[in-house]
């Protein structure tokens, strides 16, 4: 082959090579988060809030054009099973492809995953795991939810406001519940509140009359709950039929619509803590909303669907920070930066132990509606 035919070959490899280059970039495979939750099992009703909240988030973001390829969610079922958890972990943490991982549900289950990705330097954002040591496990942890240590002083001081002495006091037996109950009742004691009564439950029991005739023999000015709106529902009405008249005080996660189907008339007078109220009027809160009615049949949000919503907005917004070059290390690094992110569960901030600064506001239910706390 002469100089010249050498020449016209290498020219036309270059332009093949140019192709092929342009063609791989267009082809370029999206960004993708992990998302373990549960999809099926006793908490599917949670995860599937968790699911739907995602998946608005990721199709406006996607739809925005931030950055160039599309961003994928993977979801993994849980079940809220801590063994189901870790193998989950497990399969994103060998996934080169994932960049962050959003959840577990509970704390339990979060803080077991939460040891696969200290390993594998994956970050993990929970919407709602508020167990305190959660975010103690390894820098990797974040959550935009407020803890318990949080929580329950909050509340602590709310039922100290309203000249209550004496206080009942009942929670789930779980690690959350403990932890709830724990830090509510050491607050409680230094506001000068005797705490009169303290049991644990198990969760999803259908029966608390054994449970409230215990607490209406002590006559405590004001009950305290750790408890899911499930079992508050059930709470609440078997309260009322045996006519315990004490002013029923709880954590969020008692904070769903279905509490009220549950409930009906039963649950006015609960009062409980929150980090979103779907009545706010800010364009944000409006907007969400107006996108969660439209997938759920007009029904409102409360404020677990919120935090999911916040949560996969915070971790598309580190994506985007740090994209073309979004490695593990990278998104850590933005989530940890995140500052003043305004969600519509308010404006969200990592301290240096990844724990958010929110604000809590005081709810109660109004004939039949959320509504901001007037006590």
């Amino acid at each position: 082959m002469n100089i010249r035919k050498k020449a016209v070959s290498s020219l036309a490899l270059l332009a093949l090579a140019l192709a092929g280059a342009g063609m791989a970039h267009a082809a370029q495979p999206s960004v993708r988060i992990g998302y373990q939750l549960p999809l099926t099992g006793n908490t599917a009703q949670y995860g599937q809030d968790f699911k739907a909240a995602a998946e608005i988030a990721l199709k406006e973001f996607n739809a925005s054009g931030r950055i160039p390829v599309p961003v994928e969610i993977v979801f993994e079922d849980s079940r809220s099973d801590a063994k189901e958890a870790v193998s989950i972990a497990r399969k994103f943490a060998d996934d080169p492809s994932i960049v962050g991982v959003l959840g577990d549900f509970t704390s339990t289950v979060s803080m077991a995953s939460a040891q696969v990705y200290k390993r594998a330097g994956l970050s993990q954002l929970s919407q709602t795991a508020s167990h305190p040591d959660y975010t103690k496990i390894s820098k990797w942890q974040f959550r935009n939810i407020t803890n318990q240590d949080q929580e329950g002083p909050f509340n602590a001081d709310w039922i100290a406001s309203q000249g209550f002495k004496k206080v009942a006091v009942i929670g789930e037996q779980t690690d959350w519940g403990q932890s709830a109950v724990q830090a509510f009742e050491k607050k409680a004691k230094e506001n000068g509140i005797e705490v009169v009564f303290s049991e644990y439950f198990n969760r999803g029991i259908p029966d608390f009359r054994s449970l409230i005739t215990k607490v209406d023999r002590v006559h405590p000015d004001a009950i305290y709950g750790a408890i899911f709106y499930e079992d508050a529902a059930q709470f609440l009405k078997q309260l009322h039929q045996l006519g315990v008249k004490a002013p029923v005080f709880s954590s969020s996660a008692a904070y769903n619509e279905q509490l009220i189907k549950l409930a009906g008339k039963d649950a006015d007078g609960l009062r409980l803590t929150s980090t979103f109220l779907p009545t706010v009027d800010a364009e944000n809160v409006r907007h969400f909303v107006t996108a969660w009615k439209a997938v759920r049949n007009g029904e409102e949000p409360g404020q677990f669907p919120a935090q999911a919503y916040d949560a996969t907005n915070i971790m598309l917004a580190a994506v985007a920070r740090t994209y073309p070059d979004a490695t593990r290390d990278k998104v850590r690094q933005a989530l940890a930066e995140t500052k003043d992110f305004p969600g519509v569960t308010g404006s969200t901030t990592f301290d240096a132990d990844r724990e958010p600064h929110k604000s809590l506001v005081k709810v109660e239910v109004v004939n039949g509606k959320f509504e901001p706390s007037a006590h």
